[in-house]
C-alpha cells in the first residue's frame, strides 16, 4: 500500500484544477480542449444560485418531512413511497450541491461553500457532506488508483457480489454501508475535522429537534430520501454509469438522459473530470463547445436501463471498474 498525501482541494482560480488526476486521461483531454475551444475558459467560475436552489430543495424536504410527521406513524408506508418516488429525487440534487460546493463553486468564500454542504446535508439526516469533501477531492487527485479512490470497490467486495443478479441487487439496495466501508482503505486522507463534527452536530440535533416538534415519521421520510436517493433507485445507477466502463481507454462515462434536470447535470461526468472548476448549470455548454471530443465517449440515455442492465447482465459485475497502476509502482 503506497502513501496518500492529502487531498488537494480545487478552487476556480487555480490553474491546477486542470489537471484532476496524474496518469488518466482527463488532464490530456482537458489540455486539447482548451486549446481546440479556448472560449470554454470563459465557462469557469461560480453559480451563486446553486444556494436558491438549495434552500427550495430543503426547505420541500422538510416541509413534506413535517406533513408525515404530524399526519401520524400510521402513515409511515406513505412516507417510504413518497420517499422513493419525490424525496430521492430532492435528496440526490442536494448531493450534487455537496458536491459543487466541495469544488467551491458556488461561493468564492471557502467558508460560505462549507456552510452550504452543512445545509445541503440536512435532510440526509446521517451527516456525510464533509467526509465526501474529503474523499472526492482525493478521487479527482487518484482517479481510479486502488489506494486512494475510495470509487473503486474493495477487492472482497467485488468477489462477494459477484456475477450474481440477486447479490448485484442488495449491493445496490446496501450501497451506503459499502461506500462508508471502503473509506478504510484509503490512507492519508482526513475525513474528521472540527468540519465534520459541525456536520454530525447540525444533522443529529436537525433529527431530533424534527422528531421532537413534529414525530418521527417525519424523520423516517427523510432518511429513506437518503437512502433512495443512493441505493437501489433509478438514480443508484450513477455510480456505475460514472466509472463502470469495462473500458480501459475510457474510464468516465456520461449520463445525457432527462434526469439531469432534477440531479443539476451530474450526468455530465467526462465533462465534469476534464474541468472541475465549472459549475454544474455551464456543463452542458462545454459538450455543445466541443461535441467532437464528447460524442464520442461512452453515454447512457438511461439510468433505469443501466440499473436494470448491470443488475441482470452476467457479464456485469463491479470488476468492469477501471483499475490505474499506482504512481511510482510496478
Amino acid at each position: 500500500m503506497t502513501s496518500i498525501p492529502q487531498a488537494v482541494e480545487f478552487d476556480v482560480d487555480d490553474e491546477e484544477t486542470f489537471v484532476p488526476a496524474l496518469g488518466e486521461t482527463h488532464s490530456t483531454r482537458a489540455k486539447q480542449i482548451l486549446k481546440a475551444h479556448p472560449e470554454i475558459r470563459g465557462l469557469i467560475g461560480r453559480n451563486p444560485w446553486t444556494a436558491a436552489i438549495t434552500a427550495a430543495y430543503v426547505g420541500a424536504q422538510i416541509a413534506v418531512a413535517v406533513a408525515f410527521g404530524w399526519a401520524g406513524a400510521s402513515y409511515w408506508w406513505l412516507a417510504l413511497i413518497v420517499a422513493y418516488g419525490f424525496g430521492a429525487f430532492l435528496n440526490h440534487g442536494l448531493y450534487v450541491v455537496v458536491h459543487d460546493a466541495t469544488h467551491n463553486l458556488i461561493f468564492r468564500s471557502r467558508l460560505a461553500n462549507r456552510l452550504v454542504l452543512l445545509v445541503a446535508d440536512i435532510p440526509q439526516v446521517l451527516p456525510g457532506a464533509m467526509g465526501f469533501r474529503a474523499c472526492h477531492l482525493a478521487h479527482h487527485s487518484h482517479l481510479g488508483e486502488m489506494d486512494g479512490d475510495t470509487d473503486i470497490p474493495h477487492a472482497w467486495e467485488a468477489r462477494l457480489i459477484g456475477h450474481s443478479t440477486w447479490r448485484k441487487a442488495l449491493w445496490f439496495l446496501f450501497f451506503p454501508v459499502f461506500q462508508v466501508l471502503r473509506v478504510t482503505r484509503v490512507r492519508g486522507v482526513a475525513t474528521f475535522d472540527r468540519w465534520t463534527l459541525a456536520n454530525y452536530a447540525v444533522n443529529f440535533g436537525f433529527a431530533a429537534l424534527l422528531g421532537w416538534l413534529a414525530g418521527w415519521t417525519a424523520v423516517l421520510y427523510l432518511f429513506a430520501s437518503f437512502w433512495f436517493a443512493i441505493s437501489l433507485h433509478p438514480l443508484g445507477a450513477r455510480w456505475v454509469q460514472e466509472h463502470f466502463t469495462g473500458d480501459e481507454e475510457h474510464d468516465t462515462a456520461n449520463y445525457y438522459g432527462p434526469l439531469n434536470t432534477v440531479a443539476l447535470n451530474i450526468g455530465y461526468h467526462n465533462e465534469h473530470h476534464d474541468f472541475p472548476s465549472i459549475p454544474w448549470n455551464r456543463l452542458p455548454e462545454v459538450t455543445r463547445l466541443a461535441p467532437e471530443f464528447y460524442l464520442t465517449l461512452p453515454s447512457h440515455r438511461s439510468w433505469t436501463r443501466l440499473l436494470v442492465t448491470f443488475i441482470t447482465d452476467p457479464a456485469q459485475s463491479l470488476w468492469t471498474r477501471t483499475v490505474r497502476p499506482e504512481p511510482g509502482g510496478a
